[in-house]
């Protein structure tokens, strides 16, 4: 699983997004419930009230970004709140599309994807922060030293060729007087990360929760220049847990039944990581167990980080992104950052 798809996919899915954006702005709630024959239906609880048919769409392959949700599923949290929850895989149309039309009910994104949706009138809204710090960063192996933005003049990056690309590799370079026009920058698609820093390209930006600790795992030595690390304005949540407009309108009983049990599914992955590890693995058999366990290792402390709660977000934290983005002429207008998240249906 390369986790940089998951974003090369994201920014590919908010200019599909764009084509039904004119629709939902003339629909009201009704546009947004299920037909008669897609509504949920109950099985297994009590006689008067049964479980909750839901579903969650992922942001690409199953991850340690997610494993709060399989442990809320398995270890039956869900259950608790009335909830049969079903975790899918994205089509076609992309994880935001298919949440921010109602055609599934919670997902998984990032705080750039629910600010650009926004920006374009897609009701998405963030309703928790997967992990509290940005963990990304640009990698590259140790041989070719590039351990700072100024040493990426003169190499080539290979990317999925979206604006923020340049923007973020242009913002960290100004910071050490460099310039970006020295950089060659190319789209490498579904391009392995190892295979491609052997053959195409210099240095490419990873997750290092999953690229980097698989790195660790090969015994292949890597530079991260964290973007944390240059600038505060880019230290957004990514990923989050997200909902539609008319959800929390219509249904704040069923978001908050939600959000609780998935709190609980990352608390527990967080004081218990590796049984957090073992419970991915047996729901994912095709995934790679030990990368699995070391990735839960090293990212189950950073969930919940120095927030008072596990998925609490900071206007700060969207007001500064939403700054960068527009001043690198990312947005068309400014966000009403405010409007783009909540915490309201997080546990106390």
């Amino acid at each position: 699983m390369n986790q940089r798809k998951a974003r090369q996919g994201s920014w590919k899915m908010i200019a599909a997004m764009l084509v039904f954006v004119m629709a939902l702005s003339g629909c009201g709630a009704e546009n947004n419930k299920p037909a008669e024959s897609e509504k949920p239906q109950g099985q297994e609880g009590t006689a008067d009230k049964p479980l909750e048919k839901v579903q969650v769409v992922l942001d690409w392959t199953p991850n340690t970004n997610h494993t709060g949700l399989y442990v809320a599923r398995d270890k039956g949290f869900f259950k608790e709140q009335g909830l049969d929850v079903e975790i899918i895989q994205p089509g076609q149309s992309g994880a935001d599309q298919m949440v921010a039309s109602g055609k599934v009910q919670f997902g998984v994104s990032y705080q750039e994807s629910v600010t650009m949706a926004r920006i374009e009138g897609v009701p998405l809204v963030s309703i928790a922060a997967v992990i509290q710090h940005n963990t990304s960063g640009f990698a590259s192996p140790l041989a070719k030293g590039i351990d700072s933005p100024e040493k990426f003049e003169g190499k080539t990056y290979g990317g999925w060729g979206a604006p923020v690309e340049e923007a973020v590799i242009q913002s960290l370079m100004q910071e050490k007087g460099a310039d970006v026009s020295k950089v060659n920058l190319i789209s490498i698609g579904d391009s392995d990360f190892f295979t491609a820093v052997k053959r195409d390209i210099d240095f490419a930006w990873i997750y290092y929760a999953w690229t980097g600790v698989e790195a660790e795992l090969r015994g292949e030595k890597i530079n991260m220049v964290y973007l944390t690390d240059y600038s505060d304005k880019l230290d957004y949540y990514t990923p989050v847990l997200t909902t539609n407009e008319s959800l929390i309108k219509d249904k704040p009983d069923l978001v908050k039944a939600f959000t609780a049990a998935a709190a609980k599914g990352y608390e527990y992955a967080i004081e218990n990581p590796e049984d957090a590890a073992e419970i991915l693995i047996g729901a994912e058999p095709d995934l790679n167990a030990d990368l699995v366990r070391a990735s839960q290792k090293w990212l189950s402390p950073k969930y919940q980080d120095d927030a008072a709660r596990w998925g609490e977000q900071k206007l700060s934290v969207w007001e500064n992104y939403a700054s960068w983005m527009y001043e690198h002429k990312l947005l068309e207008k400014e966000l009403e950052s405010e409007k783009a998240f909540t915490n309201e249906f997080l546990p106390e």
